[in-house]
């Protein structure tokens, strides 16, 4: 077993050198390719300061280039902290300054929109540029170095590990309720409590071709990456240029001959609907697992009947624990209408449902807010001890030592097969094309604009994405704009799949009896 991250690549290049490991369009990478190119970047950022623990930033698109980032800054013992590629300059410079990223990773195309970030960024004091294909902007002032330069003239040696399980290994950013978002830290056990299961009990192999759709900054990009390494698959990362395209996506899961499909369920509905599932061959297809939102279940019904055969898998976990819970899924009958369960909790972890009351739920019917414990709950969010301190909590369950549990605010039930059924949230998050959002932080970027005078985002129940976002805004005396001036507004504070696809102008918004703005009635207004 190994207890760090960079370990499952060392085992896996020793094992196969030869073995394609990642494929990327016209790119392949052989698992000792994959050594050798990690060895070099690594030796090359500790010998220009990367320090066990610090944290490294990756600024790419999808690539084989984005792989080796990973293993690189992992095996120079320190942290990496993908960035969303596509989100505003405001929200990486903030994600870079408050964890202190001092190095980042990017690409030339991604270098010429730095200078901006940077601006408001200025401990990063290093930047390594994976390619030459374009001209680097002369404003970016810090040291500048080609990565074709590392790779040609590296030290190829193995690292020194010096990173132990408790380490951190990553750092994910999640939207958060105060405006701005919170690192949820990992550390190398909370990953490979997660990875460790997966192999053992989804039996994925080395004969096993990946598919890698979900984002580096999207949890469900660990299944793909680390587990696929570990037992010596295959990796193929989905180009962003088809991701959302339904038909150019199902042929490339058929050209890919991909066996394990990973994925949020709105991928897969909009494949149902505009796929062309049915002249696509799968054979090669052992499983598909989904996760991230609730899966309708029309939707689930007939994929499972276009592409019959196939282990259909629901996992269930925040960022915050990984994947606590998981569901095999039977077939499901004409009739039923209600969704499936997020199952049982995985082994070596533990859930357990708490009622308003403060007590455990264990009985079919029973509602309780859902908590995730053992190894797979992270270390707390990032230079946050408050938020940290309100989900992080103790156990006070079990009197005998000292364990933090996380409360997943979500509400759940269990059904007769002591599956727990997921109800819905105890805040204000929901839940949008797999992503975890919090209104609040949706709010809070309307109301810097100066012409907007009350917003309220709310949620719009939809089948396809689990939500729809809509803002309805009153507008400052005199004042006036286009619902397309506010996303562009949005789309400058706040990542792309936040930002509201529905915008509504009113002259005042309902109020309570004291006096807070009245959701309910207005998601009761939309929805009619």
């Amino acid at each position: 077993m190994s207890y760090v991250l960079q370990q499952l690549l060392i085992d896996s290049a020793k094992s196969h050198p030869a073995k394609d490991a990642v494929v990327f369009g016209n790119d392949k990478v052989t698992y000792g390719e994959l050594e050798d190119k990690t060895n070099r970047l690594a030796n090359f950022l500790v010998d220009n300061g990367v320090e066990p623990g610090d944290r490294v930033g990756i600024y790419l698109n999808k690539s084989a280039e984005s792989i080796i980032s990973i293993f690189s800054i992992l095996k120079a013992n320190a942290v990496y902290v993908p960035l969303d590629p596509q989100a505003p300059s405001a929200r990486i410079s903030y994600i870079i300054e408050n964890c202190q990223i001092k190095c980042l990773l990017t690409s030339s195309e991604k270098a010429n929109k730095l200078p901006e970030v940077l601006a408001v960024a200025p401990v990063v004091e290093m930047v390594v540029v994976t390619d030459s294909r374009n001209e680097i902007s002369p404003d970016i002032d810090r040291k500048l170095v080609l990565w074709e330069q590392v790779l040609a003239d590296g030290n190829a040696g193995s690292p020194t590990i010096k990173s132990i399980s408790t380490d951190l290994a990553y750092i994910l950013y999640t939207s958060g309720s105060t405006g701005n978002p919170k690192g949820v830290m990992i550390s190398h056990l909370n990953a490979l409590t997660f990875i460790n299961w997966v192999v053992a009990y989804l039996k994925v192999n080395g004969e096993d071709i990946f598919s890698n759709h979900a984002p580096l900054h999207f949890d469900l990009s660990i299944l793909d990456i680390f587990c696929c390494i570990k037992v010596g698959g295959t990796l193929c990362p989905v180009p962003e240029t088809l991701s959302i395209f339904p038909s150019r996506l199902s042929k490339w899961i058929q050209d890919h001959r991909i066996s394990v499909w990973y994925s949020v369920p709105s991928i897969l509905s909009m494949m149902v609907m505009h796929g062309q599932l049915d002249q696509r061959d799968f054979s090669n297809m052992r499983m598909i697992i989904f996760a991230g939102e609730v899966f309708p279940v029309k939707y689930l019904r007939e994929l499972m009947n276009l592409v019959p055969g196939k282990e259909y898998i629901n996992l269930y976990g925040p960022t915050e624990t990984n994947v606590i819970t998981y569901y095999r899924t039977r077939a499901i009958p004409e009739g039923q209408s209600q969704p499936i369960p997020i199952g049982k909790c995985c082994e070596n972890s533990d859930v357990f449902a708490v009622t308003k009351e403060g007590k455990i739920v264990t009985r079919p019917g029973e509602e309780g807010e859902l908590m995730g414990r053992g190894t797979c709950v992270a270390q707390g969010y990032w230079g946050d001890p408050d938020r940290t301190s309100k989900v992080f909590v103790p156990n006070t369950f079990q009197p005998n030592f000292q364990e933090k549990i996380y409360k997943t605010g979500d509400l759940v039930t269990l059904n007769e097969d002591d599956d727990y059924i997921y109800v819905g949230r105890v805040d204000h998050m929901i839940k949008s094309r797999g992503y975890r959002i919090e209104i609040g932080e949706i709010e809070a970027a309307l109301y810097t604009h100066p012409m907007i005078s009350e917003a309220a985002v709310i949620a719009i129940p939809d089948d396809l994405i689990s939500n729809r976002i809509k803002a309805v805004i009153t507008l400052k005396e005199g004042q006036s704009l286009e619902a397309g001036d506010v996303r562009v507004f949005c789309a400058e504070k706040i990542p792309k799949y936040m930002v509201p696809e529905i915008i509504e102008f009113r002259q005042s918004l309902p109020k309570t009896s004291t006096g807070k703005i009245d959701k309910p009635t207005l998601v009761k207004e939309s929805v009619q």
